[in-house]
């Protein structure tokens, strides 16, 4: 019936976000590559710190790409209650991506000189807003009045 459409949907809806995020992923790394122009010594010191880095912003990527299903399930019948939530989870979020910013900072640090590890930081920022705002576009923004 039509339950069995809505969830054969939503799987190849999850499965579309799934390959974009491997997408993102593997483009970003070549991005990466291609811009900081690192020397063998430090590829092999920044690579795995990077990889480190990468597997624990999927973690909360996870979480982010989870709260966007759960609003894009409650979309058009969200309470103000469940927009609130939303909202809080979703800042929550993006204060983790920051604090695991933070710490990556000097373990980078260590890795690569100053200028290499802000020219990835920088690139980092600008993928993810990239990435945000790719993101944003597919979610239909919230109507305040009925």
């Amino acid at each position: 019936g039509s339950s069995q459409s809505t969830a054969k949907g939503q799987a190849d809806i999850d499965q579309n976000i799934e390959l974009l995020r491997k997408d993102i992923r593997s483009g970003k790394k070549q991005l990466l590559a291609a811009n900081l122009k690192l020397t063998d010594d430090q590829a092999t010191k920044f690579w795995p710190v990077y990889d480190q880095y990468t597997a624990e912003l999927t973690k909360i990527g996870d979480k982010k790409t989870a709260l966007l299903k759960e609003y894009a399930e409650q979309w058009g019948t969200i309470s103000d209650e469940q927009a609130s939530s939303v909202i809080k989870r979703s800042l929550s979020l993006d204060g983790q991506v920051n604090q695991l910013r933070v710490k990556y900072l000097p373990i980078f640090s260590q890795a690569v000189p100053g200028k290499v590890v802000a020219s990835f930081f920088q690139l980092d920022r600008y993928i993810q807003a990239l990435i945000d705002i790719q993101l944003a576009s597919q979610i239909p923004v919230v109507q305040a009045q009925e």
